[in-house]
Parts: structure tokens; sequence; C-alpha cells
């Protein structure tokens, strides 16, 4: 039984590597008001945090997360909210935008079921490491509810349009193989090696070029919603961006001279 003070949201930051972790184990890491509110501001922390270069998001537990906590939501059905519309506006928005627009890697350490607002966190993530005992569900449905968390934007771009309305319309687990085959898991790994190769993904990404990296990441995000034309206008300047970066010149130095490259991140 899990401390009913304990925070429902750990953010601990060690070597670069930031790690979110949902700590409501006995709830399924579902997402109470107290949990959407830690879990936004642990990640707009670790988004403004210099000294951070990679974020890991996890859980604890059977599940990463199975998203809104469905007895605290029925108490407020109950009541005057009626509405999920402001804690989507004020919780779930500005945490999958802190994911998305972060500019370093964002890993999703999918250690068990990861359903509904939960789900779609994973898929916002730029690494999705599942576990093999795990899986996804687009739970909204189920509940007569239409989706949120970016999984409209998210999830066609992994699975294409007709896949992604299958899922969200005809809600059901997918075991982490089927995900993997389906682009929605960027690696499966059997339970006792999860956490040995979340570790060494976030150590590889924390100690590589940042700049480079969250560079990348913008570009893929900005090309997803412009033309060409646009894109390689984008890209010209993120090029110039990293191409007057330190660790670019590092980089340049260490392969001329046949040794590894120390990135400093800037």
């Amino acid at each position: 039984m899990s401390d009913p003070s304990a925070p429902p949201v750990t953010y601990e930051v060690a070597d670069g590597v930031g790690t979110v972790t949902f700590a409501r184990p006995d709830g399924m890491n579902s997402l109470t008001l107290a949990t959407k509110v830690a879990l936004r501001d642990a990640l707009h922390a670790a988004a403004a945090d210099s000294e951070v270069r990679c974020v890991v998001l996890t859980g604890t537990g059977r599940a990463f997360c199975v998203g809104q906590d469905l007895k605290e939501h029925v108490a407020e059905l109950t009541g005057e909210q009626t509405s999920l519309g402001d804690t989507v506006v004020e919780h779930y928005n500005p945490t999958v935008t802190a994911i998305a627009t972060m500019p370093k890697p964002v890993i999703a350490a999918v250690n068990g079921v990861a359903a509904g607002a939960g789900a779609s966190l994973a898929f916002a993530s730029d690494f999705r490491i599942v576990r093999r005992s795990a899986g996804f569900n687009l739970a909204f449905a189920g509940i007569a509810l239409s989706c949120d968390t970016g999984a409209s934007w998210t999830l066609p771009r992994l699975v294409g349009h007709g896949k992604a309305t299958e899922l969200l319309m005809q809600p059901r687990t997918i075991p982490a193989d089927e995900a993997y085959a389906l682009g929605l898991a960027t690696q499966v790994v059997d339970d006792e090696d999860f956490e040995t190769v979340v570790a060494a993904l976030a150590r590889s990404l924390a100690d590589g070029p940042t700049l480079a990296l969250a560079s990348i990441k913008r570009a893929l995000a900005f090309s997803a919603t412009n033309d060409l034309p646009s894109a390689l206008e984008h890209e010209a300047q993120k090029m110039a961006l990293t191409g007057a970066s330190a660790d670019h010149l590092v980089a340049v130095q260490a392969f001329l001279a046949k040794e590894k490259p120390t990135f400093t991140g800037r």
C-alpha cells in the first residue's frame, strides 16, 4: 500500500537525466487532479533546466499510466463540474505540449499498461521503450469520450489515419509486440532487461549533442505542418544554428583525430 501523503509524481535529476515518475501504483498511476498538476509542473521544470539533457517519463507498479482517474471524475460528474474541458486546457494540453516541444529528447519508459491520456503521453515522446508485458489502449471511446492529450495529432503520424481511426473508435489493448509492428513502440524489451535498456538509451542521449538533437526534433515537428519550401528554409536556419555550436566544432575535430567527441550540449 502506497503512502497517501507521498507525492503522486516524482522528479529526480542525475547526471543530465531528468526522470519523471508516476508514483500512484495502487491507483494504476491514474490521473487525479494532484497528479496532473504535479506531472505538468515536473515536465515544465525538466524543460527549463539546462542541466537536464534527456528526460525519462515512466511509472511504478503494473501501469505506466491509465489516464483520467475515473473515481475522482465520477464525483465531479455528480456535482457541479460536468465538463472535462477545463482539465484538458489546464493540465493535459500544457503537459503534452511540454513533451512535444521540449528542447531535449524524451523517453517514455512504458513499464506497464498505458491507456487513454497515458498512451497519448507516450505517443508524444520521442522514444517509446516498452516492456514486453506492457501494452497500449486508446480507451476514450470505451467511456464515451473523444480523444485528448494530442492523440488526434500523434497517433495518425505514427500509424496512419486509417489505423488511428480503428484504434480510437474500437479500443482494445495492443500488446507490446503488436505495438512495435504498428510503429507505436520504438523498442520492445524483455521485462528483466527493461531498466538496463532505458538507462543505456538515456545515457546515450544525455551525452549527445543536445542542441543538434533539439533542432532535429523541432525540424521534424515543423515539417509535419508546413510545405517543402518552408521546411527547407527552416532546415537552413537549424543548420546555421548547429553549425556554429561548440559541439559541432568538437565533433569535427574528434572525427579528424579519430577520437570520440565529448559533447557539452551547446
